[in-house]
């Protein structure tokens, strides 16, 4: 069963975060840099930074001076490009659990669910980098 009910895993919050730490860095910023300053393990750094590199998100320079960088303007990198590079596109339809049949005239939850993941998806989507560039992050 899948549900629509939001969700921000480890690896979307460490994507988040490197990326708006990266964005407030003045140069290249490594997996190192980015696990001491949020104290997040090393290992599911590297694996989220290699999934942001490899849909496009950011670039990098190998090497002991190597890290990260971003490939596009901050303007243009939402929360829910970050959120969707890693979760996986957010689903829109009716049912909060993801069923496909429902015996009952309205939905049991009313639409608290559906609520909820619309205003979380709405400020994802409204949020770019450059917003925390911009406000006191």
């Amino acid at each position: 069963m899948s549900n629509k009910i939001f969700n921000l895993s480890e690896a979307a919050s460490i994507a988040i975060h490197s990326m708006v730490f990266i964005a407030k860095s003045e140069g290249l910023t490594n997996v190192v840099k980015i696990s001491e300053e949020f104290k997040f393990s090393k290992h599911h750094v590297a694996k989220v930074m290699q999934r942001l590199n490899k849909v496009g998100m950011v670039g990098s320079n190998r090497g002991p001076s190597g890290g990260f960088y971003l490939i596009k303007e901050p303007k243009e990198i939402s929360l829910l490009d970050i959120y969707e590079a890693i979760e996986g596109r957010m689903p829109d339809y009716d049912c909060p659990m993801g069923y496909n049949y429902c015996p009952f005239k309205k939905c049991l939850l009313g639409t608290i669910i559906n609520d909820m993941t619309a205003q979380f998806k709405d400020y994802l989507e409204t949020k770019t980098l450059q917003y925390f560039l911009d406000n006191d992050y």
